[in-house]
């Protein structure tokens, strides 16, 4: 078996670009799958010492919405960022174990022949998936999330590496504060699972979207493959509403995550809305066993 190693140092930590690779894996490709081997391993060790108190977490809500009121959908999910935005980039790294940013990069390279000069990052948050965007070498790209403390968060970042390409502002996925055929690309990570209406959401981008160009939407979804699937329904459903409540006071965030995720339209399903929207050459590709996937489609 041949090795090869750029081993890592104090001044260059490893990572998932470390340049290091066994029998030609690249070395993303084995971050990947040692992170997901690290997750195994903490949900069983989890299922086996505390299973008893985190059945507490479950939810019960007939909905799927972060909290139990009377507000809209997008008012709740406005408020559940918001409450969280001070501990989500830490929390969305820690709980991956960094897999999040490897498929951020999976996604983004779906738009790397297509090389747009605008691109639209709705639902934005902290801006991850917008930096990341910055490899595509854009004229310009702007980003909209309807929490204001998120934005401001992406901002303190952009700011500090002086990345004056990306524009972060408020605004609603299902309403968005632009002309018509406005952008080359438009992506979307782990948001049109909060839209409030799918479809509204789904035709507002392609109304921005110019003629020819490609939505790229990372988001959740059902592990199928056994043990992966048994695992990952038990991170999700007793985990992460521990650690979220842990790491940043809101339980709520990280119930509703799993719940979801569960009643999203994966798949097929999916790219059959996208399809009834209007979009064209729609493509899945499945990431980490299922755990996530990049939906395509074009203008």
């Amino acid at each position: 078996m041949l090795i090869k190693l750029d081993l890592p140092t104090l001044e260059r930590p490893i990572n998932a670009n470390s340049g290091w690779s066994v029998d030609g894996m690249s070395s993303t490709d084995l971050y990947e799958r040692i992170n997901l081997a690290l997750l195994m391993g903490i949900a069983i060790f989890a299922n086996l010492i505390f299973s008893p108190t985190v059945t507490q977490l479950q939810s019960t809500k007939t909905e799927v919405k972060p909290y139990e009121s009377d507000a809209s959908k997008r008012e709740q999910v406005e408020q559940m960022f918001d409450s969280i935005s001070h501990r989500y980039d830490f929390l969305n790294h820690f709980l991956s174990l960094g897999i999040d940013n490897i498929w951020r990069k999976r996604a983004i390279g779906k738009l790397k022949s297509l090389q747009p000069k605008r691109i639209l990052d709705v639902a934005t948050g902290t801006a991850d998936l917008a930096i990341a965007a910055l490899a595509l070498n854009p004229d310009k790209i702007v980003g909209v999330d309807i929490s204001n403390k998120m934005l401001d968060v992406g901002r303190a970042k952009i700011a500090k590496r002086g990345l004056d390409k990306i524009e972060l502002k408020n605004g609603d996925s299902e309403n968005l504060p632009f002309d018509d055929n406005s952008f080359d690309a438009i992506t979307v990570a782990f948001g049109v699972r909060n839209y409030q209406n799918l479809e509204a959401g789904l035709n507002e981008m392609k109304r921005v979207l110019r003629p020819g160009g490609k939505l790229v939407v990372l988001e959740f979804s059902k592990p199928s493959v056994f043990p992966i699937k048994q695992i990952f329904n038990f991170y999700s459903k007793y985990i992460l509403p521990i650690w979220g409540k842990l790491f940043s006071g809101s339980t709520e965030a990280y119930v509703y995550l799993p719940e979801s995720v569960k009643h999203f339209p994966e798949g097929e399903e999916f790219t059959d809305i996208l399809q009834k929207c209007g979009y064209q050459n729609t493509n899945i590709t499945r990431l980490t066993f299922g755990i996530s996937s990049i939906y395509e489609g074009t203008k």
